[in-house]
């Protein structure tokens, strides 16, 4: 075997250039270190402002890491296509099985961190990407049933991704340990083993590995969950007299985590309306009640922290409520009342526009109270990571009841 070495920037038919062995130790790098990091991430607890702090460093250098594997394997497939490729030493089915793996790797190299970088881009709140160019992705919408998804799907192909690196690993200890050929030397030094047989271009290789991610997607789906998570939930109903019925609408809440705002939403809450545009006896408008499940919260990728012990606590709490008068005031109206949340009774104003056409009242409000009232997030005792302020907004529609 010859130990001459290839110094050259380019690939030649025996070995590889400078170029093309710093891609395969610079993606092998980030690889490792964007696995350690997802897992360790996954696995930190976040009970604590502390622990929430680390564990929030730990997934951005993930995805921090995961966008620049994305780019660097971009860059290598490119130098890929654009130089001579290196022909294998052994033939029959070792060559097979391992053009099988490098597709594999290539393709894995694109497939899992896109995959990733999606999720995130579909997903409200939480660690963020940490590069100057924003957070979003084109046509891909905070959605949380998308991000579930997108989230099951690149565990999976992870799966695929760390099977290819392992394969590729084996095969490179076989050729160093038992063949003793210069596989490995031309990856690591550059060397050139010499004249070598000429390759039959096979499609085999190509078709298994598309096999491979198809066979992995269907998998993915399937172990999407069907619903997302959430806490235990109760039923939220109302009992006061009622001469508006709602129609349709949204009750949401922002909140400030790692200095990014993350809205969400209650999928379960009513409320019983009593209302005149002409003022009563006592000056009001009338009343409204609102119940609300407070585990049917979904909060981004922070659904289960929110609905948790530590802040709206859903097991010992199940329902929130609100119970308050209606006033006129300048051009609009208010809700004058108390708000009943994790077992603390709290007085809340919520001003809000009210346009009524016939028997039909469309109505837009909006507040902010302070989660410390509630005795939530003690553990959180300043806004580094999660902050005081909590805004609720309401948006519905309704009908005059017969």
């Amino acid at each position: 075997m010859t130990t001459a070495r290839h110094t050259a920037p380019g690939n030649t038919v025996q070995t590889y250039g400078w170029v093309a062995r710093t891609f395969h130790w610079t993606v092998a790098v980030l690889i490792v270190t964007a696995v350690i990091l997802g897992r360790e991430a996954h696995h930190a607890p976040f009970a604590t402002d502390a622990e929430l702090a680390r564990k929030a460093w730990l997934f951005s250098f993930h995805k921090t890491v995961g966008v620049t594997v994305f780019f660097v394997a971009l860059a290598r497939i490119a130098w890929a296509l654009s130089q001579p490729r290196p022909r294998p030493l052994h033939g029959g089915w070792e060559a097979t099985l391992a053009s099988v793996v490098h597709w594999l790797l290539y393709g894995s190299l694109v497939i899992v961190p896109l995959l990733g970088w999606t999720e995130h881009a579909a997903t409200t709140g939480f660690a963020p990407i940490w590069w100057p160019f924003g957070q979003g992705l084109p046509f891909v919408p905070q959605d949380p049933e998308l991000a579930k998804t997108l989230a099951t799907l690149h565990t999976t192909f992870v799966k695929v991704l760390i099977g290819s690196v392992v394969l590729h690993v084996l095969g490179a200890i076989k050729h160093a340990v038992i063949d003793r050929d210069a596989t490995l030397g031309r990856m690591v030094r550059g060397t050139d083993p010499g004249p070598l047989p000429a390759a039959r271009p096979h499609i085999l290789p190509a078709l298994a590995a598309v096999g491979v991610w198809a066979a992995t997607l269907v998998v993915g789906l399937t172990l999407v969950p069907a619903e997302p998570p959430a806490g235990p939930q109760v039923a939220a109903t109302t009992t006061a007299a009622s001469n508006w019925t709602v129609g349709d609408g949204t009750l949401s809440i922002t909140v400030t985590q790692l200095g990014a705002p993350v809205t969400g939403s209650f999928a379960d809450w009513s409320a019983a309306i009593d209302f005149d545009p002409e003022p009563r006896a006592d000056g009001t408008l009338g009343a409204v009640e609102v119940a609300v499940s407070t585990g049917s919260l979904t909060l981004g990728s922070v659904t289960a922290q929110a609905t948790g012990a530590e802040f709206l606590d859903a097991g010992g709490f199940p329902t929130a409520g609100y119970d308050a008068v209606i006033r006129a005031e300048g051009d609009g109206y208010v809700a004058d009342g108390t708000l009943a949340l994790r077992g603390a009774e709290v007085p809340l104003v919520l001003p809000f526009t009210l346009e009524i056409e016939g028997d039909r009242a469309a109505m837009t409000g909006a507040a902010t109270l302070d989660r410390r009232d509630f005795g939530m997030g003690t553990a959180y005792p300043d806004e580094t990571n999660v902050g005081f302020g909590v805004t609720i907004d309401v948006d519905l529609t309704a009908l005059r009841a017969d």
